[in-house]
């Protein structure tokens, strides 16, 4: 196709990026066995839908699927820097599907964009950050009476739109995906604890072990870094604001510091709070000479960058693709890797495709979900179905060859009883 009513890098690449798309495919079974029924049964046929999410080969493979579904896909990035460029032209190209993103695209072309996606009015939405829905609610008002409902990738995206809802100016129902246990549990964990020590070990190439690593937040992200950086011979250190999260990382062996202290040890900083300013002056004023800095965390705000750029006044040097150096007064130096950007989509390929195939199920079904409910929903946030939680879970550990009991009738009237005491 010629790629009308899409921004994409070159549609040259679209060939590169549909080998990137099957390689991914080959490692989503449940994504794909929904896309075969969905292809059958034609669930989402006559939606419009528009998607803010990262641009990856696994997204491609969930567009593919809702597509497959009947469903009509605009498809824009979540971040600027998280575009595959190839794969955003395969999914012009040889599916159809009209996507507006660009990696590295400058903060007005990735609104532009996002404005882009709206264009015919959406029936459902799918966000990963809630920067669509707050465009929805702050610029395209008009549109808001269509909308059914929309899902939401994230947790960062989560808290806000919890706060829409709380404060009634949520227009429309969300179903949280980010918290469904087969996305959280293993998307934030394992996903992102492989995928943001890949991102820091391309941009840096830096060998880990022995390293002292500050990991800024104990949630399921948090967790999964801990565990990996542990697992490679680092020294892992957590600050928490929250005491049971705290308690938790003490209990998993890990030192517990108020980030005041920590910032004077460590060699590497992670933040993954979903919070604003976790890194500010104060820490870089106590960071030693040549420590390392990312974010894995939504946005980039979880490091203060402005703070740095006064700090350095202009002493910035592009070491490496992702590796700005701030050089400080005194001589210090401070790498920020992946302009504060998702480190695990901005130097590497974010999460593998294995644990994004129970996350987009969650998307897809969840987009199936409204489309037969969102009408009767309250405009409020929702948690995915807890059926549609298990049948995920099944049907990974299906294509695992894994297999689990059942419960017998006596088990089954024994856990839904009182009558038969202890």
């Amino acid at each position: 196709m010629d790629g009308k009513g899409s921004d994409v890098k070159d549609l040259a690449l679209a060939d590169k990026g549909r080998t990137r798309i099957r390689w991914a495919d080959a490692q989503m079974p449940v994504v794909g066995s929904i896309r075969e029924r969905f292809t059958k049964e034609k669930p989402l046929r006559g939606l419009r839908l528009a998607a803010c999410l990262h641009v990856t080969s696994e997204t491609a493979n969930l567009a593919r699927t809702l597509a497959a579904g009947g469903a009509q896909v605009r498809l824009c990035a979540s971040n600027p820097l998280s575009t595959q460029d190839d794969v955003a032209a395969s999914l012009v190209v040889h599916d159809g599907i009209e996507v507006c993103a660009i990696k590295g695209e400058d903060n007005d072309t990735y609104y532009r964009h996002i404005q882009m996606a709206l264009e015919g009015g959406p029936h459902v939405t799918m966000d990963d950050g809630a920067d669509l829905v707050s465009v929805l609610h702050s610029r395209k008002r008009e549109l808001l009476p269509g909308i059914i409902g929309g899902t939401e990738e994230t947790t960062t995206g989560v808290i806000r739109l919890t706060s829409m809802a709380r404060e009634g100016v949520l227009a429309y129902p969300i179903v949280a995906v980010n918290d469904a246990m087969t996305k959280h549990f293993f998307d934030n964990r394992y996903g992102t604890g492989q995928s943001t020590l890949d991102g820091i070990i391309r941009a840096t190439n830096l060998l880990i072990a022995g390293l002292k690593i500050v990991i800024a937040g104990y949630g399921w992200c948090g967790r999964g870094v801990a565990l990996r950086a542990r697992g490679l011979g680092a020294h892992v250190v957590v600050t928490e604001i929250d005491p049971v999260k705290a308690l938790e990382a003490v209990l998993d062996g890990y030192q517990v510091l108020p980030m005041e202290e920590a910032s004077k040890i460590g060699d590497i900083f992670v933040t993954l709070s979903g919070n604003k300013h976790v890194l500010g002056r104060r820490h870089f004023d106590q960071m030693k000479d040549g420590a390392v800095v990312a974010n894995s965390g939504h946005f980039n705000v979880e490091i203060d960058i402005p703070a740095l750029e006064e700090l350095a006044a202009g002493r910035k040097e592009r070491l490496r693709d992702y590796v700005d150096q701030y050089t400080l007064p005194g001589g210090r130096r401070i790498n920020l890797l992946g302009e504060g950007r998702l480190i695990n989509l901005a130097a590497a390929e974010g999460h593998p495709a294995a644990v994004m195939d129970m996350s987009f199920a969650n998307q897809a079904l969840s987009v199936e979900y409204l489309a037969k409910e969102g009408k009767g929903l309250k405009r409020q946030v929702y948690p995915v179905p807890a059926a549609i939680d298990r049948e995920i879970a099944r049907l990974k550990l299906e294509s695992m060859g894994v297999r689990i009991d059942t419960l017998t009738a006596e088990q089954r009237t024994y856990l839904s009883s009182w009558s038969e005491g202890t």
